[in-house]
Formats: structure tokens, C-alpha cells, sequence
């Protein structure tokens, strides 16, 4: 038996291996977990890391729970320098493998909080320090993957002993314990998941709870290898579970790599596979206990299946409710029952057992019998004692066949020598009856040997195939996990001649020597083949010419004619001819000569460079003729890569087939037919398209009229022929016009018009009068604008944009001094403008008086009526300023008078409204059957639109039908003769503002007719009410026909009822004017 540091070597040794090769995971867990369990102190254990000190410097707490918690956050920080560790040892590292960085949040918290973590990381080779982190010096370009691979299997082993030890499942805790004293005292309720060990208390055995992690300590005298099932008995308690993979069987072993409980024939499928076989696992069994209650106590009996001690009384077991059977039984049944248990393959005489469908070498299907009837699994029984004479040749007890493999052993032997397996226990059989054997029995050594039988020479048979076939797949695995393909094997062994080489070794040292021979073999072939031809052309030449230059000639003919074979190519050979060198050159000279020949075939007749390239290729025609095409495609490599333009295509080029090739090629048309049109386009006679323009519109259509028109559109304003690419137009209509003309229109429009002067320049489209289709067309004008202005003409049109955006905003101001608009948040009413500083009234927006403060603007209104003289001069034309016009889009107010014409256009922000209703005109109407064409307004029946023709007195009844007040002679002290009312007039194209300048009348307040009327109505309007009272019969009825109101006359109905019922039902049907300015 090793010792615990050569077990130790051992076991390093072949983790850091699987860890640096790539090895399975599985692989590397194993080792890892039979590391771990070694009993060895950490610092014994250890030799890279400092173990004990981390762990003693990482440990805090005053209780065992303190402890374990803090231990755990080190176990953390342990399985991030575990991956870190990992990925330097992967062959496919991470980009950023080289540097660790100290900002990095899961670092911080994990590495970075534990002590020794950064001294980890400098094992790894992390040793010089970065402002911001560490990484690999600047000279090192790979780490070293070996003492990684041996840092990291540490961090791994002592990270699952942390595991163990919180979970209390370690095997060695006393080492722990030793360094960390609080460890030793224990916490109630700390782990639910701790190690239960085997009590000889009378608590009864129901009352235990399974094992989470099975202890398994190792002595001098346990187990003959490590990847045996081990009999010895660490476990004092049955496990009651179920079998983990098919939860059937009661568990019969427990894994420790895996960690998982097996029942028998589970746990031998299993672990069966070469990579799970090195497991290490323990049996579960009854204790010593129960084995000497259950053969001295007459009151108890045992179940023959699960092997369960149960009272006398039960007639069911208790584990596995099987009822209570005697263990003897008639000979018939024991004959049967030996028989059941395997059959013989009548192609390769093998003897497989009963479950199995296939044969086990031969694969060939049973025969179609009717199989016995036979229990699911085999009854376990306990071990019947030894024969009295152990071991002698003549005892039938001392030869057993393996059930696994068919290989007879002798006893004592408890494991198979061959496939290391356990051997199974037999049922119990009567004293005086002898199973059958399943093989002939084999004399001992001593005694002369009898003549082999036939069945004794096939078992032979069996066992040698088996052998070989084991040793050869063992030995292709290995090969695979360094490498070696399983043909290379294979031929390896064949080459050799013996078959306990190893063929790895033997490749590495041999297999160089022998594609060396083969390729000096071609070579010297090579050389023999010069025909007889070319050394006459050279003898006949020798005549002419100095014997020296025939000589050098030759020489050199010798060389280029020489095959020089790759070492792929001499390898695939050597593997193809089975190792027979010299078939494999001829072979590979055979292959060599038939691509040379196919790459001259293809056009490449420079024989000596095929060879060549076939040579650097390993013998690959796709290589080679990528080697070979690659100075035929330079040229094109270097147009394509290149910053200059393409070439231009040449339309008056000889060869025309190559034009459209060329317009195939560089222009990606559809179709040949449309590369001819688009050339035949480009070939008439005084044609003014461009390439590109007629590559364009080939590629939209076939029709050769539809593509002159498409290459002849004449722009509407400067008269000009172009392509339609170069036109442009907007989504509101159809009109389209030349790029030039597109830009200038609307750089003029940004730089010196209104934003909603920016419609066609044709057909002065769309009408942006209304909101919803203001926010779409400028969306789309946006993206159009954005390639077409200059940068500056469009951030000057996108700043109008904004302020447009902006007139909406509740709080948006417009200044009454300068006309300068901005967004006022506050909530006094003093406001003073940020461009002149001049202030004004936020709610009325008069200019600021010291006399307005603490007033309301009423209350300041009529304080400026009564006591400001320069207002009382100006008499109800300053009641016509101060109720002037309001845009009801911008809110920028006007003090004007409505005047004759109730068109308005709004200075700021170009909204056209009616300024006795607001409502917007428009040429594109939303009305409903309105019939109405050019720019129009509809107006209510109280708009001063049609109350402005009533006469002065009819106004004046109106008012005093309802009451209200109205002035007819001017107040004291305004000047009379001349209306002085501010309207906008409109002369030779211009719009200015001036005084009205007409006439006054007697009994007109000191105004002119026209308004006076506008007084009178404003009157109306600002109590709201309604006109329709005092309507004649035709005005009733225009009313009701123009607001679409119902006027049959009823049958029998008299005028005067016919017509107060048209005025209630166009009073209820059609209300006042919901935007008329209402001001009081």
C-alpha cells in the first residue's frame, strides 16, 4: 500500500494532467474530491498556496456559526480563483485574459474582501500591478499553463473542503478543528444536512436520517485498486432509499465522485463506462449488529430479497413487503433456476446472461425461445461459508466465472483479475446439491492438463477476442484524449508486432522515421520514372552543346521532376497501406501523379509549381488550387481593397458583350435584357442621361418609352430637362421639381418667410392651417430638409421649428413692446421681457403701470377710463384697441379694430382666422357638404361677419331687449370729426396700421357707421346674446338652410307658428359661436 504522500503525488499528478489537457469534468471532480479526502493537514496537503493561513486569517466569529459563515464567504472568493484559473487553462481563453481588473463589482466583493486573494492571482502569474488592476507582464505572452494548472487544483481542493466542512460531511475535521478552536463546539440547528454516524443507543433505526456525504476513510488493509467497488463497512445503518437512476432497487453502493446511491445492476451499468470506472464508491450493507441479531435470535427471520431482519410475527417484510419463504427448495427448482441465468450464443458460442437480447461480442440477437419465467433481479442473500477445502482444483467452490467478462478466477479471490469487478454473490443452496457449472472445470497447475473439449477451446475463443478487443478500445481512448486518431492506433499495434507497446510512445518516436523512408521512397520513384524520352532529347542535345551545360541541364530537369511528398500526405499513405511502407509510396505517388493531372486539366500546366503547391497544401486539391488561383486574383484583391474608384465603364468599348458583363457585374441588374437596354439607352444618338441615371431606371421597368420619360421630367420652375432621381417632391402633392430649385425655395423660405410659407413652390400645397396635418407634413419636410440645406439653413429651420412648437404652450408670452415671445413660469402679473426689459401684464398684456398693482386688470380698466385723460381723449376707440384682435393660434394680440374685411393673417405665426369668430380659413374644407371653393370661413349667427350689415338702431333694440347698456354721444373730453379707430389697411401690397379717418355721426358715440356697428356688436357678443330674436322671415329662414336646420312647413300649420317654431328649433339646434372673442 502507497503511502499517504506518494497517494498524494499520485493523485496531484493526474488532476493537473486532466485540468491542463482538456479532460472531462467528471475527471477533474474525481480528482479534486479524492484529493480532498486524503487525510493530510492542510499544510502537509498544500504546497503552492497557503492554505492554513487563509483559512486562519479568513475565519471570524466567536461561535461555530460565526465560523462557518465566514468560511463560507472565503469559499466564495475561492470559486472565483477557481475560474479565473480555469480560463488561463483553457485552450480557448478569454480576450481579455491578461489583465484582472480592480473595478470589476464581483472582484470587489469576492477576491478583494478575503485575505491571500490577490496573492492567488500573482501564483497565477498576475505579478505586475496596473493603476486599475493586475495583469501578465508585457514580455509573457502565454502562462504558464503547468503551474496554473497546480495553483488552480489547489483552490479547487481546498474549496471543497470548505464545502465539506460546512456541511459537516468532512471526513478529517480534527485538522480544521485544530486551527479554528471554535469549530469544535457545536450549534444546534447550524446545518440540516450534517453526517450521522452510527450510535449503539437503543434508538430504533427508522429514526435515522440518510446520509448526505458517506464518510470513507482508507487504511492499509481496504480495497485492491481504486476503481473497485470497496467492501469495507463504514456505514452502520441501512439505506432505506431507492436507486437514483431507476428508483426501483434499493440502493446497494453510494458514489462518492457523483454522489449518488445505486442499486446493483444500476451501479455496475454505470460505472461500467472507462471514464466512470475509477469512481469511488462504498457498499452499503447490514451492520455487524444486526448481522449477529438476526443468526443467534429464533424470534426474527430474514427476507431472502432485500435481506431485511423482521420480528417473527410479520408475515410480510417489512422493507420490501415480500412474504416470508423458507430458504431451502426442491432440486428441480434449484436446476432451474442455475439455468435461467444465461444462454449460449449460437454464432459465437458465448455465454450471455438471461436479461440480455444481444449477444455481447457477436451482437447478433438471441433466439427466438420462449424464456422461463424469472424473478425481475436476482434475490440477494448473505454469503454462504467457504468449502471445508479452499481453493484445491478438485473443490467446485474454488473456480467462479465473472458475470461480466466470462473470465474464470480461482478462489479466494473476491474481484475478478480481469475486469476488476466484484463477484457476485450466489443464492444459498442445500448442502448435498451442486450448481451447474457454466464452463468445464479447469484442472490446477500441478495435475497434467486432460485434453481440452471443444466447448473449453471456444470459451478460449471468447476470452482472447474479449481481451484483445477491451485492450484495443482502452488503448484508442487513451489515444484520443493526447490526440491520436484511432487508425493511428491501430496501424501502430499492426506495425509493431507487439502488443504491450504503448502506441503513443511509439508514434512519437517512430512514426517520424517511417514518413521520412516514404518520402525519400517517392522521391527515389520519382526519379526512376524520367522516361526515356527526355534522356534521349538530353543525349541528342549532348552532341550540340559542352558536356558541362548538358550536365547542369539535366541536373536541374532531375530536380524539378522530383516529387517531394508532404508529411500529410506521407501520414494518410502510411495509414492507408495498413504501415507497409513501401505500398504506401507507391501509393502517395500514385495519388500525387492524379491531382498534378486534374490541376493541368483545370489550366495550370506549370507541372513543378503543381507539385509544389500540392506539397504546401498537404496534399489537398481545394488547397492547392487556392494557392494556385491566388496571383491569378491579385489583381482584383488589389482594385477591390484599394481607396481609388472603380474604373469607368467604357460604352463605346469594341466588345460588347463585356460592357454588359461589366454592367452585370458592377451595377447588379436583374436580367441580361435590361444590361442590353440599359446600353442601348446610353447609345443614342444626342442622349443626355448619365450611367447612373439609366442603371437606375432599367432597374425599375422594361418599357423602353416608360424609361424615356422617366430620364426627360422638366422642372416647373426653371424649365430644365433631368432624370426623375434628380427631382424631388413633397408627400402633399404631386408636383415635382429639379433638386436645385427645391434647395433654393426653401432656403429663401427658412432664412427670410414664415415657417408656414414652406409649402410646394408650385401649387402652394399643403393648406398648414390645421394643427394635425402641421405636425405630419413638417415630420416628413424634417426628413427631406436634412440632406438638401446647408447645416446652417437647418438649424435655422429646426430653432423655427421650435418656437413654433413652443406658441403652443400655455405659458408662452408674447411681449407687447417688442413682439418678443418666451415662457413665463411665474405667477405675479408684472412681466418683464427678457429682450427690451420692458414689463407688462401677464393676463392682459397692457403694458405695466405702477397704478395696476394690487388691481385686477377690470379694476385697472376702469380706473384707466375714469382717470387717465390721454385714454378719455381717445373714447371708444380706445375701447376698440383695448378689445382688439387676439390670434387664437399664437395668442399674440392686435390693437386693431375688425375693420370691413374679417379675413385676419396673423403676423407671428401666419394663422388666417376670422377676426369676428376666430374661426380658421381655409381653402381645403372639413365641413361637411360645404360646397364652397377658394378660402372661406364658417361663421356663427352672432360673428360680426354678418351682424356687421344690421343698421346701428337695430343693434340698439337688440341691446334693449336684453337690457344692455350702450353709449350714443362721445364721453367728455374726446375729439370729434374724425374716427380715430387703428385698423390695419391694406395699400399697394402692403398692410400698415393707421386711423380709421372717416366722418363721424351724430348719435354714433364719436365714430364712424362702420364702427360704431363693430361697438354695438362687440356689446352683443360680450353678453352673449343671441341675434336670431329680431330675424325676419327670410333671414330665419337663410339661417336655417345655411346651418342645415329642417324647414318643412307642417300640413295645417299657420305662418306664425310655422315660425317660432323654426326659431326655438334653430335656438336649440345650432348654438352661438363657442370662439367669439366675449370680452367684457
Amino acid at each position: 500500500m502507497p503511502s499517504l504522500s506518494e497517494q498524494l503525488h499520485n493523485v496531484r499528478s493526474r488532476a493537473e494532467v486532466c485540468l491542463y489537457s482538456g479532460g472531462r469534468v467528471v475527471e477533474v471532480r474525481a480528482g479534486v474530491m479524492e484529493m480532498a479526502n486524503l487525510p493530510l493537514p492542510p499544510c502537509s496537503k498544500y504546497r503552492h498556496i497557503t492554505a492554513e493561513t487563509m483559512v486562519i486569517e479568513n475565519s471570524f466569529g466567536s461561535n461555530r456559526k460565526e465560523t462557518l459563515t465566514s468560511l463560507q464567504r472565503l469559499s466564495t472568493a475561492l470559486n472565483i480563483l477557481e475560474k479565473y484559473g480555469c480560463n488561463l487553462t483553457n485552450p480557448n481563453r478569454p480576450k481579455y485574459w491578461r489583465t484582472v481588473k480592480h473595478n470589476n463589482p464581483v472582484f470587489r466583493a469576492t477576491v478583494d474582501a478575503i485575505q491571500g486573494g490577490r496573492a492567488v492571482l500573482c501564483l497565477y502569474g498576475y505579478t505586475n500591478q496596473q493603476p486599475d488592476g493586475l495583469s501578465f507582464p508585457d514580455d509573457v505572452t502565454d502562462p504558464d499553463v503547468g503551474r496554473v494548472a497546480a495553483v488552480t487544483l489547489e483552490v479547487m481542493s481546498l474549496r471543497m473542503e470548505l464545502e465539506m466542512l460546512i456541511k459537516e460531511a468532512h471526513s478529517h475535521p480534527e485538522f480544521y478543528e485544530r486551527i479554528i478552536p471554535t469549530l469544535r463546539h457545536k450549534d444546534v440547528g447550524l446545518n440540516t444536512d450534517s453526517v450521522i454516524y452510527h450510535s449503539t443507543s437503543s434508538q430504533p433505526a427508522s429514526q435515522n436520517k440518510p446520509l448526505a456525504f458517506p464518510l470513507h476513510r482508507c487504511s492499509s488493509s481496504e480495497g485492491r485498486s481504486s476503481h473497485s467497488l470497496s467492501t469495507k463497512q463504514p456505514l452502520s445503518k441501512k439505506h432505506p432509499e431507492n436507486c437514483t437512476i431507476c428508483g426501483i432497487f434499493r440502493i446497494s453502493a453510494h458514489c462518492l465522485t457523483c454522489l449518488q446511491g445505486l442499486c446493483l445492476e444500476c451501479d455496475r451499468l454505470y460505472h461500467s463506462y472507462p471514464e466512470r470506472s475509477n469512481h469511488c464508491r462504498t457498499a452499503v450493507t447490514l451492520s455487524a449488529t444486526s448481522k449477529n441479531k438476526g443468526s443467534h435470535s429464533s424470534s426474527t427471520w430474514r427476507c431472502i430479497h432485500c435481506t431485511k431482519v423482521n420480528p417473527f410475527q410479520n408475515v410480510l417484510c417489512e422493507q420490501c413487503e415480500h412474504p416470508g419463504l423458507k430458504s431451502s427448495g426442491s432440486k428441480a427448482d434449484e436446476c432451474q433456476s442455475a439455468s435461467i441465468n444465461e444462454w449460449q450464443c449460437k454464432s459465437c458460442t458465448m455465454v450471455n446472461a438471461a436479461g440480455s437480447i444481444l449477444c455481447e461480442v457477436c451482437e447478433r440477437p438471441r433466439l427466438a425461445t420462449r424464456p422461463p419465467v424469472t424473478p425481475s433481479h436476482p434475490p440477494v442473500t448473505p454469503p454462504r461459508p467457504p468449502a471445508p477445502v479452499l481453493g484445491m482444483p478438485g473443490d467446485p467452490d474454488s473456480q467462479w466465472v465473472c458475470q461480466f467478462c466470462t473470465y474464470l478466477n480461482y478462489s479466494p479471490a473476491t474481484v475478478c483479475e480481469m475486469c476488476d469487478l466484484a463477484r457476485p454473490e450466489p443464492a444459498p443452496l442445500p448442502v448435498k446439491l451442486r450448481p451447474p457449472s457454466p464452463v468445464r472445470r479447469v484442472p490446477a497447475l500441478p495435475i497434467k492438463p486432460k485434453e481440452p473439449a471443444p466447448e473449453d477451446l471456444d470459451s478460449w475463443r471468447q476470452k482472447l477476442m474479449k481481451e484483445e478487443g477491451l485492450k484495443l478500445i482502452q488503448l484508442i481512448k487513451d489515444g484520443e484524449k493526447k490526440g491520436v486518431s484511432p487508425e493511428e492506433v491501430y496501424t501502430s499495434l499492426r506495425v509493431a508486432g507487439d502488443s504491450n507497446i504503448l502506441p503513443c510512445k511509439w508514434l512519437k518516436t517512430e512514426l517520424s522515421l517511417l514518413l521520412d523512408q516514404i518520402q525519400m521512397l517517392v522521391a527515389t520513384s520519382s526519379l526512376q520514372s524520367i522516361s526515356e524520352k527526355t534522356i534521349m532529347e538530353h543525349t541528342i542535345k549532348s552532341h550540340e552543346a559542352p558536356a558541362e551545360d548538358v550536365r547542369k541541364e539535366l541536373d536541374r530537369a532531375e530536380r524539378e521532376r522530383v516529387v517531394q511528398l508532404s508529411r500529410t500526405e506521407a501520414k494518410l499513405a502510411w495509414l492507408t497501406a495498413g504501415g507497409d511502407t513501401e505500398r504506401a509510396a507507391r501509393q502517395a505517388l500514385r495519388d500525387r501523379l492524379t491531382k498534378v493531372k486534374e490541376l493541368r486539366a483545370l489550366g495550370f500546366s506549370d507541372k513543378t509549381r503543381c507539385h509544389e503547391v500540392l506539397r504546401q497544401s498537404g496534399g489537398e486539391v481545394k488547397g492547392a488550387l487556392a494557392l494556385l488561383q491566388r496571383p491569378l486574383l491579385e489583381p482584383f484583391h488589389c482594385r477591390i481593397w484599394c481607396n481609388k474608384p472603380e474604373p469607368p465603364i467604357d460604352i463605346h468599348y469594341p466588345d460588347k458583350q463585356r460592357i454588359c458583363r461589366r454592367l452585370l457585374a458592377v451595377y447588379d441588374l436583374p436580367s441580361w435584357g435590361r444590361c442590353e437596354l440599359a446600353l442601348s439607352l446610353l447609345l443614342e444618338h444626342s442622349a443626355p442621361y448619365s450611367l447612373e441615371d439609366v442603371v437606375q431606371a432599367v432597374r425599375e421597368s422594361h418599357d423602353r418609352d416608360f424609361i424615356k420619360r422617366v430620364l426627360a421630367k422638366e422642372c416647373p420652375i426653371c424649365l430644365s430637362v433631368f432624370p426623375h432621381s434628380k427631382m424631388q417632391s413633397l408627400t402633399s402633392c404631386q408636383c415635382s421639381v429639379c433638386c436645385g430649385c427645391f434647395q433654393q425655395h426653401f432656403t429663401i423660405a427658412v432664412r427670410d418667410k414664415h415657417i408656414r410659407d414652406m409649402v410646394c413652390p408650385v401649387c402652394w400645397e399643403p393648406d398648414i392651417n390645421d394643427p394635425e396635418h402641421l405636425n405630419s407634413y413638417f415630420s416628413t419636410l424634417d426628413i427631406q430638409l436634412r440632406d438638401c440645406l446647408e447645416p446652417d439653413v437647418y438649424e435655422l429651420f429646426h430653432k423655427k421649428l421650435t418656437e413654433q412648437a413652443l406658441i403652443k404652450d400655455p405659458k408662452f408670452l408674447w411681449c407687447c413692446h417688442c413682439s418678443y415671445g418666451f415662457i413665463y413660469d411665474g405667477d405675479q402679473l408684472k412681466v418683464t421681457c427678457f429682450q427690451c426689459r420692458n414689463s407688462f401684464c401677464a393676463q392682459c398684456k397692457k403694458p405695466w403701470e405702477s397704478q395696476h398693482a394690487g388691481l385686477s386688470c377690470g379694476q385697472y380698466q376702469l380706473w384707466k377710463r375714469e382717470n387717465d385723460p390721454e385714454y378719455q381723449r381717445q373714447g371708444l376707440a380706445g375701447y376698440l384697441r383695448d378689445n382688439g384682435i387676439t390670434c387664437p393660434n399664437c395668442r399674440f394680440q392686435y390693437a386693431l379694430s375688425k375693420g370691413g374685411c374679417m379675413h385676419f393673417c396673423c403676423s407671428q405665426c401666419r394663422y388666417q382666422f376670422c377676426s369676428g369668430c376666430n374661426n380658421p380659413f381655409h381653402t381645403t374644407c372639413a365641413v361637411d357638404e360645404c360646397s364652397v371653393s377658394g378660402l372661406h370661413a364658417h361663421h356663427p349667427r352672432d360673428c360680426l361677419f354678418y351682424l356687421r350689415d344690421w343698421e346701428p338702431s337695430r343693434l340698439q333694440v337688440l341691446l334693449q331687449n336684453n337690457g344692455v347698456a350702450f353709449n350714443t354721444e362721445p364721453p367728455p373730453g374726446t375729439q370729434t370729426g374724425l374716427c380715430r379707430v387703428i385698423e390695419q389697411k391694406d395699400e399697394g401690397g402692403q398692410q400698415p396700421d393707421s386711423a380709421c379717418g372717416a366722418q363721424t355721426q351724430s348719435g354714433h358715440a364719436g365714430l364712424c357707421e362702420k364702427h360704431y356697428r363693430e361697438y354695438l356688436v362687440s356689446l352683443v357678443n360680450s353678453h352673449s346674446i343671441d341675434p336670431a330674436t329680431l330675424y325676419s322671415s327670410n333671414e330665419l329662414l337663410l339661417a336655417c338652410r345655411r346651418y342645415k336646420v329642417d324647414d318643412t312647413h307642417n300640413d295645417g300649420e299657420d305662418t306664425f307658428t310655422y315660425y317660432s317654431r323654426l326659431l326655438k328649433k334653430l335656438v336649440d339646434e345650432v348654438p352661438l359661436g363657442d370662439k367669439v372673442p366675449r370680452k367684457k
